[in-house]
């Protein structure tokens, strides 16, 4: 079974067992507490099949929080079971939501993360190609600013799986510097163009027709 499979199978089990909550508590079943547990896991379903699918569920800056939110809710039901004396309804619905919220929280988490080609932009996509073509004929790649209303020079170069970004923003005493390292050159891509004002296509203009020296 590959790793795809077994996200398939996941995210299967964790609908019917939203569905089997849903019905506990139409049959009365449940309890006040289960109504926000369900309502969370409805959530957490969605985030699933889109980290599943591969697609842009809501904004990738939902999801960490929302897996901090089941972190916190995993805490509270721990501390919960040690503190109180549930019924054995409440017990079960303790214990049910600590053990199959944990490996959902880490998989929105890892579905949060932006650094992934799958919320690049088309846009973003095509950047990250281009600079990564560039980079496999040369070492480093800067580009400069200087006519602009916010002048800025971007250094970019690849380091082992990571592409690394230097920027200097701003002139005089508004002068800024920063760097950013990225796993992918569409985040890369988005990068650049999001904080300062250079464009993939500059460093296409400036490279395109240089000798390779990679």
């Amino acid at each position: 079974m590959n790793l795809q499979r077994a996200y398939a199978l996941l995210a299967m089990f964790y609908t019917v067992l939203l569905a089997v909550g849903v019905l506990a508590v139409v049959m009365g079943g449940g309890t006040p507490l289960s109504l926000l547990q369900l309502a969370i896991g409805a959530v957490t379903l969605i985030g699933l099949w889109g980290y599943l699918l591969g697609r842009q569920v809501m904004s990738w800056r939902t999801w960490r929080p929302f897996a901090g939110v089941l972190v916190v809710g995993i805490a509270t039901n721990i501390w919960l079971l040690f503190t109180t004396s549930p019924s054995g309804t409440e017990l079960t619905w303790l214990l049910a939501n600590v053990i199959f919220t944990s490996l959902p929280a880490l998989l929105l988490f890892r579905y949060g993360d932006r650094d992934q080609d799958l919320w690049a932009s088309p846009a973003e996509l095509a950047g990250g190609r281009a600079l990564n073509e560039l980079l496999e004929r040369r070492r480093e790649l800067q580009v400069e600013k200087r006519d602009a209303s916010r002048p800025a020079s971007v250094n970019v170069c690849r380091e082992g799986d990571h592409y690394r970004a230097c920027v200097v923003r701003g002139q005089g005493d508004a002068e800024e510097r920063f760097e950013q390292r990225f796993r992918r050159p569409a985040t890369l891509a988005g990068f650049i163009e999001t904080f300062t004002c250079i464009e993939v296509r500059d460093f296409v203009a400036k490279y395109r027709d240089e000798p390779d020296t990679a």
